[in-house]
C-alpha cells in the first residue's frame, strides 16, 4: 500500500476509530477515553500505542496525566489515499465529458 499502511491498518479497528472520533473534540486523558469507549483502560492504552505508532495521535504529559490528541500530519497519508479515488473519479468524468458530443447523452 503506497499511502501510510500503518495508519490504514490502525484505522481498521472500530475502537481505534472511536478513539479518534472522541479526540476530534480535543485532548483527552486515557480515563476520559476509557469512559467514552466502554473498553478497559489497558485496552485503551494498547489502542493508543498503536495509534501513536502509526503517527495518528500525539501525547503530552500534564502532571501525572498524559493527554492525547490527534496528530493532523499523521492523517495526511490517509487523506491522500482517499483523495486519490476522488482524483480518479474526476479524471474519468472529464474523459467521458470530452468524448461525448455536445447535446448527446450516451
Amino acid at each position: 500500500m503506497a499511502y501510510g499502511s500503518a495508519a490504514m491498518d490502525a484505522l481498521g479497528d472500530p475502537t481505534r476509530r472511536r478513539i479518534l472520533e472522541v479526540l476530534r473534540d480535543g485532548e483527552h486523558s486515557v480515563r476520559e477515553l476509557t469512559d467514552a469507549t466502554d473498553v478497559s483502560q489497558p485496552a485503551v492504552s494498547q489502542h493508543l500505542r498503536v495509534l501513536k505508532g502509526a503517527g495518528l495521535v500525539e501525547v503530552r504529559p500534564a502532571g501525572a496525566r498524559r493527554l492525547y490528541s490527534i496528530n493532523p500530519g499523521g492523517l495526511a497519508d490517509v487523506r491522500a489515499w482517499v483523495d486519490s479515488f476522488w482524483d480518479d473519479a474526476l479524471d474519468a468524468f472529464v474523459q467521458h465529458a470530452n468524448s461525448t458530443p455536445p447535446g448527446r447523452t450516451p
